[in-house]
């Protein structure tokens, strides 16, 4: 999180303001809290734009922690009212549209590794648990992703009724099982081994295979299926 914690410097008001720097040298170009104090525009009688975006960035860990913020914990950081949160909330769930966007030629999941690479810069920072699924066709190209649980940060209820109701809808001849561990280490816990052999018993039943589960921690996973877990 090195990177995350360099955006969380002092604020100051820059020569040229950041719509400008924006318009002259591209998004790229600005800091976490110049992009935010873009999309949040003014401050308020009491505080800067700058001000107020960096007591964001401070109150929810960082710009990472941002993708798992609710409007809620948005209305609760000083300086942020309901139009400001929900101009928030707006550009995060399109930046998550845009990321999830499929290619023109679907993903082919060919390895654990290739399916880690594509959830990994998203889930790796999430601070609550996440189970996913991407519904697979014959040739194991990408259907669709489901985002089946959000859970506390220890704990994710991932019920099997839900899963393989999402990949018979979508006609998936087989799911592959994603979750993040909030604390970084992708150990798997008894309750992410139990989870997986429920779904293996229900994806025999239905003709749907599951090829893997995969534990995402901070840069790194561990495939179930690789650590022997679902070798029965």
């Amino acid at each position: 999180m090195l990177a995350d914690k360099n955006q969380l410097l002092t604020p100051s008001i820059p020569t040229e303001q950041p719509r400008e720097r924006l318009l002259h040298l591209g998004p790229g170009a600005l800091r976490a809290d110049e992009l935010l104090a873009c999309i949040m525009q003014s401050g308020n009688g009491r505080q800067t734009v700058f001000d107020i975006a960096h007591a964001l960035l401070e109150n929810v860990g960082g710009l990472y922690a941002l993708v798992d913020t609710e409007v809620a914990e948005l209305l609760n950081v000083p300086g942020i009212g309901r139009a400001k949160a929900i101009q928030i909330a707006a550009a995060i769930e399109l930046g998550r549209r845009i990321a999830q966007k499929p290619s023109e030629t679907r993903l082919q999941i060919r390895t654990a590794e290739d399916a880690a690479r594509y959830v990994m810069d998203r889930m790796r920072y999430l601070k609550k648990e996440h189970f996913v699924t991407l519904l697979l066709d014959t040739k194991h190209r990408l259907v669709a992703e489901e985002t089946c649980s959000i859970g506390s940060l220890d704990a994710s209820i991932v019920h099997p009724r839900e899963i393989f109701r999402r990949a018979v809808r979508r006609v998936a001849s087989a799911i592959l099982c994603v979750h993040n561990h909030p604390s970084g280490d992708p150990t798997p816990s008894p309750e992410d081994i139990a989870v997986t052999e429920r779904l293996m018993q229900a994806g025999r039943v239905l003709g749907i295979d599951v090829l893997d589960h995969l534990i995402i921690g901070d840069g790194r996973f561990i495939s179930l299926r690789a650590a022997g877990y679902m070798d029965k």
